[in-house]
């Protein structure tokens, strides 16, 4: 396999597995050693919402693989009107529900992947013990070349708390 960005549930390389798990006996691994799905809440299936089965899944998946799961964190403002801008409605309970099924999961940050880029990467590839493209600048560079919340922020005016930010930064310790 080679590298691949965001694609659509219809056509990411895993889906068929996590629709039926039992089919990941017959998965053939060579010659990659690690493999990464993304699995959205709700992903959508002939224009319908789907709610993924993570704990089938996920327990068919560890009979053949250390698994480790991977939740991307993002501002929930921006995350909200992204679900109501993509899908329709706010669908992030939909998943906390699916949440609370699942153990041992791992959080990671959309936003310092903006912020620290390839350091950021870096340390989460020595905290999951898992490879990350962390130095393959060229494609995280045209990655990260648009960020994808600049649609949802816009300047606001200058308000109270800024004032008051202001005179702490003018304090002398």
């Amino acid at each position: 396999m080679e590298w691949q960005e965001w694609q659509g549930h219809h056509q990411e390389p895993l889906q068929e597995y996590w629709q039926d798990p039992s089919k990941l006996k017959d998965f053939v691994t060579v010659p990659y050693e690690n493999f990464v799905t993304s699995i959205s809440c709700p992903y959508y299936k002939d224009k319908k919402p789907q709610t993924p089965k993570y704990s089938e899944f996920i327990n068919e998946a560890k009979k053949y693989f250390e698994v480790k799961v991977l939740v991307i964190a993002r501002d929930r403002n921006i995350l909200k009107l992204q679900q109501q801008r993509v899908r329709g409605e706010h669908t992030t309970p939909k998943f906390m529900d699916q949440l609370k099924n699942l153990d041992d999961v791992h959080f990671v940050s959309h936003e310092a992947l903006y912020l620290y880029q390839g350091k950021y990467l870096k340390s989460l590839e020595k905290q999951l013990d898992f490879p990350v493209a962390h130095n393959h600048t060229t494609l995280l560079d045209d990655f990260l070349k648009k960020d994808a919340n600049m649609k949802y922020i816009n300047a606001v005016e200058k308000g109270e708390f800024d004032d008051q930010a202001v005179k702490a930064s003018l304090i002398d310790s």
